[in-house]
């Protein structure tokens, strides 16, 4: 037995055990402090490498520059989406429809070098020229169409190339309408 400043005594045995548990705990504490030094090391190195490039530029300086990168590119494509949406509103208003009917105005001429052009819109609206060649001269008219008719009356070769206009990118008269309405169905058009 020993006896502790006379206040207590313990049994001899129960004071290596103590004691020995106390080291081994020690022992344990060493070496997960150790491991915990080692992880926090290899960490260290890790964040290191990951903040500093390959050409020694600091990702905070990358991400600095990706995010005004970004913010450029936002900017370009709201001024593109507004130009594109822009665009499509004048194409309504563009001639995109075209009718080209050459004909002889007087048969003592050859060569057909008159013609009727008419040039529409996508809602068929638009203008006819009619050029008619003679030995005297060359006389030109010009008739408004609206909604893909005239209020002046017009000639066979006029309604030929107005027409072949309403028609548009088939090119056949009586097939053009009906293949125009499927082809322009996706562009929302005001009457």
């Amino acid at each position: 037995m020993v006896d502790i400043f006379g206040i207590i005594s313990i049994d001899a045995s129960y004071l290596v055990l103590i004691l020995a548990g106390t080291l081994l705990l020690s022992i344990i504490t060493l070496i997960l402090a150790i491991i915990g030094i080692v992880k926090a090391s290899k960490l260290k190195k890790r964040y290191n490498q990951f903040m500093t490039g390959s050409d020694g530029e600091s990702i905070e300086k990358l991400i600095k520059s990706n995010l005004k990168d970004v913010k450029e590119i936002r900017t370009t494509t709201r001024k593109n989406s507004e130009a594109v949406t822009d665009i499509y509103e004048k194409l309504n208003y563009t001639f995109c429809k075209i009718g080209v009917n050459k004909y002889d105005a007087f048969h003592e001429m050859g060569g057909k070098l008159s013609f009727a052009l008419c040039m529409l819109d996508k809602r068929n609206d638009g203008y006819l020229v009619n050029v008619m060649h003679s030995n005297n001269g060359c006389f030109a008219y010009i008739k408004e169409i609206v909604n893909g008719k005239s209020y002046i009356e017009l000639g066979d070769e006029e309604k030929k190339a107005l027409d072949d206009a309403v028609a548009g990118k088939s090119g056949d008269a009586s097939v053009g309408p009906k293949v125009n309405e499927m082809l322009n169905a996706d562009i929302d058009v005001e009457n």
